[in-house]
């Protein structure tokens, strides 16, 4: 594996604003150097890496497969920098730091309570709240983006350290005039007949509806892909289909009756969510701080599911 020894800021800079600006000579006035420079740093980037890193078009530079590589990086180096610049920012504004909470979609029903119960408790402190898919969190992960994270299931191949902070329930959704609404001795068959309605493959969710259909001894002839909770939901409304959600996504509708949740053996299913951190990186105070108010208060965040 190649180490790419000599590989610079300057050189990545340069490949990036030669590609935005489609030009060295524009390059050169971004960065505020002279174009000679700019073409000597992107010389050196193709001898550090040994392959061209862009082709000239018409239309100006248009990378190759190893220079969109390298931008991927100068762009996660831009991040990291901003992410700097921002605690710097808040160190120096008087403020005595700040929180980078990512969350994954569903936590997006209970997260909210947490941060703005810290910022009563805790004034001083800035928290950025990002939610993203299970996948898309989990590379923020990887790429140490976020100070803690809240989800279920904790990645396998990230070390971590986590605490729980609640139940999460999972229950098995369906319009209210459904036919096995408020059916109290629902069948495996009775389901395995059904339309089940399923977020993406790889998501908690989905991992969890995949046992549950496994459990029943059998699979639905028809299970539909959706990319939200919400679409879900609605679909389910409208009688699309039936499917495994977490309660903490419909907490309203099922106290209402804009949704019913069926009885079946072992419903709901009950998971844990976590709050956790790289395990090889230091929390800030401010992190450290968020990490035991969350604890603390975790009985108050987590709302009671209603019973069926």
């Amino acid at each position: 594996m190649p180490e790419f020894r000599g590989l610079s800021w300057r050189q990545l800079r340069a490949l990036s604003a030669t590609v935005a600006t489609g030009s060295v000579t524009e390059a050169a006035k971004t960065l505020g150097v002279t174009p000679p420079a700019v073409t000597i740093q992107l010389k050196q980037l193709e001898g550090v890496v040994g392959a061209p890193i862009f082709d000239r078009t018409r239309s100006g530079f248009t990378p190759t497969e190893i220079g969109r590589e390298l931008l991927g990086t100068a762009h996660d180096i831009d991040r990291l920098i901003a992410r700097s610049a921002e605690r710097i920012s808040a160190l120096l504004s008087g403020a005595t730091g700040s929180v980078v909470f990512g969350v994954v979609s569903t936590g997006k029903y209970i997260a909210p309570a947490i941060v703005a119960s810290f910022r009563r408790s805790h004034p001083d402190i800035r928290v950025t709240l990002a939610i993203g898919n299970r996948g898309e969190i989990i590379r923020g992960l990887e790429r140490n983006e976020f100070d803690l994270l809240l989800m279920g299931r904790p990645p396998a191949h990230v070390e971590v350290d986590s605490v729980v902070l609640g139940d999460h329930p999972h229950v098995l959704i369906a319009a209210p005039d459904h036919r096995l609404a408020g059916d109290r001795k629902i069948l495996a068959e009775d389901l395995l007949q059904e339309r089940f309605l399923a977020r993406e493959e790889g998501s908690g969710t989905r991992v969890l509806m995949e046992r549950f259909l496994a459990r029943l001894g059998g699979r639905p002839p028809d299970v539909v892909e959706m990319g939200t909770n919400e679409t879900i939901k609605q679909s389910v409304l409208a009688g699309l289909g039936i499917a495994i959600i977490s309660a903490h996504t419909c907490m309203a509708e099922l106290k209402d009756g804009r949704l019913a949740a069926l009885s079946y053996v072992g419903l709901p299913l009950v998971r844990q969510w976590f709050l956790l951190h790289r395990r090889d990186r230091e929390l800030t105070m401010a992190a450290r701080h968020f990490l035991d108010h969350a604890k603390q208060g975790r009985d108050d965040f987590f709302p009671r599911v209603p019973s069926h």
